[in-house]
């Protein structure tokens, strides 16, 4: 598949972590209606993945005002997610995170948003921003040693929702709060003109 942005989210039923019980047939369509920000991540027990898993936790609230619900994935069993979130923050785990951590455990999911690492068996740092009708509307893919930034994250979701409230496109370096342009060339000619 690789570039998913523009089609229809791969859905899924696997087992996944929430609140500290394990869920059996999770999915991303239980939260149509509400926008998510679905990502992968390497493997629970690792050095980068707890700095971005506690990274999207500080910045849950945030999220949640937004109305997106924040999914986290790796090829690990529930198990190893409930050990992992037993583990406290200072000794690498990522105890206090309580978004829902999905199983990957048959690599499907991976495979489905063509993420899988080739010949390694675990995911790249795949991002995906889903719109509130399941249509992937941003994908950002780092490789393994690249953690991702959640202030980008936060701005692109503000973008997408400054788009659908507004009709209006956001120019390079945009943030919340700051003015968008009409899609023609009247729009970008006062945009430009308003920089000088």
């Amino acid at each position: 598949m690789g570039v998913l942005v523009g089609r229809k989210t791969p859905d899924f039923s696997a087992k996944a972590v929430s609140n500290k019980k394990i869920v059996e047939a999770f999915s991303l369509s239980q939260f149509l209606g509400q926008k998510i920000l679905f990502f992968f991540y390497p493997l629970d027990f690792t050095f980068v993945c707890p700095t971005e898993l506690h990274a999207f936790q500080d910045a849950l609230p945030a999220f949640h005002e937004r109305n997106c619900q924040v999914v986290g994935c790796s090829v690990d069993s529930v198990y190893s997610h409930l050990a992992w979130l037993e583990t406290p923050r200072a000794k690498g785990g990522i105890q206090g995170i309580t978004y829902p951590l999905v199983s990957d455990l048959n690599k499907t999911i991976a495979r489905d948003y063509d993420v899988l690492v080739p010949n390694e068996g675990v995911a790249f740092r795949a991002l995906f921003l889903i719109d509130q009708h399941g249509i992937v509307c941003h994908q950002l893919v780092n490789n393994l040693p690249l953690g991702r930034s959640v202030e980008e994250a936060l701005r692109i979701l503000d973008a997408q929702i400054f788009f659908e409230q507004n009709g209006q496109v956001c120019p390079a370096n945009w943030e919340k709060g700051q003015k968008g342009m009409k899609a023609t060339l009247a729009g970008l000619e006062e945009y430009l003109t308003a920089k000088i």
